[in-house]
């Protein structure tokens, strides 16, 4: 049985295009008033990115122009999201998981604590770790957390939706993973466990007497 969770945030926990106005809004209306050196068509490509892909992996594939940079991320890591945010309809099989829970996410740590908040689930989870991509990775996370918490790592899921990210870094360190993806964006990609929804999350994880 899994006793132990790391559970990524965004698109696993929510879904970034049911909350796009809240989330989104204010920084689309931003980006539309700097030169990023990119057609129309770019960007509303980008656009649709940012709902499942962290900013800073969308700004260097569409190569935003690198004299606003400064700007957008002075911006991005003094942005919080300030309107309430709704769970997935899923987010009741993580709630019930039984065991020790942690948040895992990538991006600006203001912003991210700031969508634990809006979505009230704060209390679900013992620890809520923000990782910094553009210097470290959820892989050194992982192993942080275990050393600090001396986990088994035979007791752990790992659960998200980036199939390069907390399902790859987990794979490289001998963890279950479950790879959520509804819209089948990754056919071919490596996981223990895969769905298009968490209805079998509880088997997974050994707790299938949840009801």
């Amino acid at each position: 049985m899994k006793r132990i969770f790391f559970i990524d945030l965004d698109n696993t926990i929510y879904f970034t295009g049911q909350n796009e106005e809240q989330l989104m809004g204010e920084l689309y209306r931003f980006l539309e008033n700097l030169d990023l050196g990119i057609s129309q068509a770019d960007f509303q490509l980008a656009k649709q990115e940012m709902l499942r892909t962290p900013f800073l992996k969308v700004a260097k594939k569409y190569r935003f122009n690198e004299k606003v940079m400064p700007e957008v991320i002075s911006y991005l890591e003094n942005r919080s999201v300030t309107q309430p945010l709704k769970p997935s309809d899923d987010y009741h099989y993580i709630k019930s998981l039984t065991g020790r829970k942690f948040i895992v996410t990538a991006g600006f740590p203001k912003q991210q604590l700031s969508k634990v908040k809006m979505l009230g689930i704060a209390n679900d989870f013992e620890e809520v770790h923000v990782v910094d991509v553009s210097s470290t990775n959820k892989k050194e996370r992982f192993e942080m957390l275990i050393d600090q918490h001396q986990l088994n790592k035979d007791d752990i899921l790992i659960i998200g939706d980036d199939a390069e990210s907390e399902i790859k870094f987990g794979l490289e360190l001998g963890i279950t993973t479950f790879l959520l993806d509804p819209e089948n964006l990754h056919p071919n990609a490596e996981s223990t466990f895969k769905g298009t929804d968490l209805s079998s999350l509880h088997a997974v994880a050994g707790q299938s007497d949840y009801l």
